[in-house]
């Protein structure tokens, strides 16, 4: 007679066991269902979370066989099934509730069975209380390492594409998102994808935009997130890209009082709804990636200004010391060459006069292009030629000598400019295979002129070596402005 009380109170320890040995919420919750399955012999069990959200949970049931009943007699497939419900309290905060369905046609579930039931719940509300503080827990430690790593990419030296790429590539793998995404506003007033990070299409992503006048975006423009139950079907979302996308957060990127632009974090339709936790670490995250990029974005200006210091004290050493000692010792050969007795040595100096000239001319050019901004591709038509001989150079086996005459980046248009980079691509490229080349010279003269008359940009491009098949040693070409 004591038997069967005592094999129950044996599995009910087991099942409480069970239920406090494991931290993680979902294994903890199906060893609960499983073991009241087991405890009552139910032929099925099934817990519904009354906030499926706040865990992001949905119903959690055990796949237990039909179970004969308590008598051993199998019951017919048409009985209707007894059923037993128990509530699940998490301090003061109903969890959910357990349902339990008993065979069909086997006896009712007793008073036994639901008291034995209340305990187990008891014991796995304390069991969700720990699992819930160690996800808590687990969660902040990963978000804040996060944002350690982010700040620590940005204060590196990155550029600031590259720092909204490690944003949104770091904030979705934190969230487990399907797309980290960067939003920017325009000048437009809407909002547009200049950054997006997904397995899927990142291509297909940026570009899209949030057109002025949108609900949502007053919020986002006003530093306010935004919380989206899914994309697809929200009236306020409008990009074209919205019907790939179920939950989503739209979060500022917002450091003393400057919007950076917003983070969006994305999951696919169908996926499990961000907790409560889960947005408030991501906000957190938000606000301390746009205060690193705010801080790189200064530190880069500051040695942004750093760079121009020293490239415009480079440039003044030059001119004031170089090109100066070069012109006055140009003006003293000259003046030697005009001496009485001076013709033996006339043809001497006047070489030299002619190489000093070359030399203030490269000096010059070196000069200007030292005040080009260092980032970015040279402007204006003097810095693309100089950066096509910078590198062709490495072909060459040694820097090409470049000259300009006149005011090559204000008097050549764009078009025509373009033509005469494509020529001096060619030519460079005969260039470097000539033989024996130890000197290549670039001339770009925005004073020529055609034979009819109309002013033209001509350019000129000669070396030293011996040509590679029927290749000229020197080529020029003139195009009209």
């Amino acid at each position: 007679m004591t038997a069967r009380p005592a094999s129950r109170l044996t599995r009910l320890l087991d099942a409480v066991l069970g239920v406090g040995t494991d931290l993680d919420l979902r294994s903890t919750l199906q060893h609960f269902v499983e073991g009241a399955a087991e405890l009552t012999d139910a032929a099925s069990a099934e817990l519904l979370p009354a906030d499926p959200g706040r865990d992001g949970l949905t119903e959690i049931r055990t796949p237990a066989p039909d179970r004969p009943s308590r008598t051993g007699t199998p019951a017919p497939k048409d009985a209707p099934a007894h059923r037993l419900r128990v509530p699940i309290h998490v301090r003061d905060e109903k969890f959910g509730e357990l349902h339990l369905a008993g065979p069909p046609g086997g006896p009712a579930f007793t008073a036994a069975d639901e008291q034995l039931l209340r305990v187990l719940a008891t014991q796995v509300g304390i069991a969700i209380g720990n699992a819930r503080l160690y996800e808590a827990a687990r969660q902040r430690e990963r978000w804040i390492e996060g944002a350690a790593a982010v700040t620590t990419a940005l204060l590196t030296g990155e550029s600031a594409d590259d720092a909204l790429t490690t944003v949104a590539e770091r904030a979705r793998l934190l969230a487990d998102a399907s797309a980290g995404v960067i939003l920017q506003p325009t000048p437009e007033g809407g909002m547009e994808i200049v950054t997006a990070s997904t397995p899927d299409d990142p291509d297909a992503i940026v570009g899209a935009t949030i057109a002025p006048g949108s609900p949502v975006l007053a919020q986002l423009l006003g530093g306010e997130p935004v919380f989206i139950a899914d994309s697809a079907t929200d009236p306020r979302m409008t990009t074209h890209v919205r019907h790939r996308f179920g939950p989503s957060m739209m979060l500022p990127l917002q450091a003393s009082g400057r919007l950076i632009g917003t983070l969006a974090l994305p999951r696919r339709r169908g996926d499990r709804p961000y907790t409560a936790a889960e947005r408030l670490l991501a906000t957190q995250f938000a606000s301390q990636a746009a205060l690193a990029l705010v801080l790189a974005d200064a530190q880069h200006g500051r040695e942004r200004l750093a760079v121009y210091e020293d490239r415009d004290r480079i440039a003044r050493d030059l001119h004031d010391l170089v090109v100066q000692r070069l012109f006055a010792t140009g003006m003293m050969l000259e003046s030697t060459r005009r001496r009485p007795g001076a013709e033996d040595v006339g043809d001497i100096l006047g070489r030299a006069v002619d190489e000093l000239r070359s030399t203030v001319q490269e000096v010059r050019t070196a000069i200007i292009a030292l005040q080009q901004p260092p980032a970015g591709p040279p402007a204006g038509l003097r810095g693309r030629v100089l950066r096509e001989t910078a590198s062709a150079a490495a072909a060459l086996g040694l820097p090409p000598s470049t000259h300009f005459t006149g005011p090559v980046d204000t008097r050549v248009p764009d078009p025509v400019a373009d033509r005469l980079l494509t020529a001096l691509r060619r030519a460079l490229a005969a260039a470097s295979r000539a033989h024996d080349v130890t000197r290549v010279e670039v001339a770009v003269d925005a004073t020529a002129s055609l034979p009819d008359g109309r002013d033209a940009v001509r350019l000129t491009v000669s070396h030293d070596g011996t040509p590679g098949g029927q290749e000229p040693a020197t080529v020029t070409w003139q195009y009209p402005l």
